[in-house]
């Protein structure tokens, strides 16, 4: 009876200490992890809200006039010097080589000077645009910097990119209220540029996510 209990007091004994072991991995396993977690979110800002956007091109004539033929038709890829429409006695054509994104189908109708009479984007000058709001780190973003970006369409699939422009004026942002007073929440567009040679499968408009890594 005597050695039965002192061998359940030996087991008892090391199904604790097999419990601390095991206790004291896990706390060590989970405090490397969150050490290296916060490691690697400490050199790098996190921008949620992206998109793969280029710039508008507006096709219109200096001299306006009567809207009295179309040549294009939204979606239409066309190179440079291709007709896009006829307003006046002037023929509107393309600089640059791109994609037609929005026509005025509009016969007959007399434009002003300056008015579009169809939008483009040249697809050579696709870039990441994300918007970081101003306490969120943009103060530690410089041009220049080394990001990369994934794209909803393509998982998790990473993409590198440099900085090349932070706007220098907030866009139109939501106003946040408190208990004591309303305070704008402003939101500033950071554009990362990318090889879009290496990337034809990227669309204007396509949704994203970017990582900038901190300037020291």
């Amino acid at each position: 009876m005597e050695t039965d209990k002192i061998n359940s007091n030996k087991n008892e004994i090391s199904k604790k200490k097999g419990i601390l072991t095991l206790s004291i991995i896990f706390i060590i396993v989970g405090g490397l992890v969150g050490y290296f977690y916060w490691k690697i979110n400490s050199t790098r800002i996190y921008i949620e809200d992206a998109q793969i956007l280029a710039p508008k091109i507006a096709l219109s004539s200096a001299n306006g006039g009567v809207l009295r033929e179309l040549f294009v038709k939204v979606g239409d890829t066309v190179s440079a010097n291709t007709k896009v429409a006829q307003v006046g006695y002037n023929i509107i054509t393309t600089k640059v080589p791109g994609i037609i994104i929005n026509v005025k189908n509009n016969i007959g109708e007399n434009f002003s000077p300056g008015q579009a009479v169809a939008t483009m984007i040249n697809t050579s000058d696709l870039q990441v645009v994300a918007s970081i709001q101003e306490n969120k780190g943009l103060n530690k973003i410089r041009i220049g910097d080394k990001a990369y970006f994934t794209v909803d369409a393509f998982g998790s699939q990473r993409f590198p990119a440099i900085v090349d422009e932070i706007s220098p004026t907030s866009k139109t942002a939501d106003v946040v209220f408190n208990i004591s007073d309303k305070r704008q929440e402003n939101y500033f567009n950071v554009k990362l540029n990318f090889d879009e040679n290496k990337y034809p499968q990227f669309r204007n408009g396509m949704s994203a996510k970017a990582w900038v890594y901190k300037t020291k």
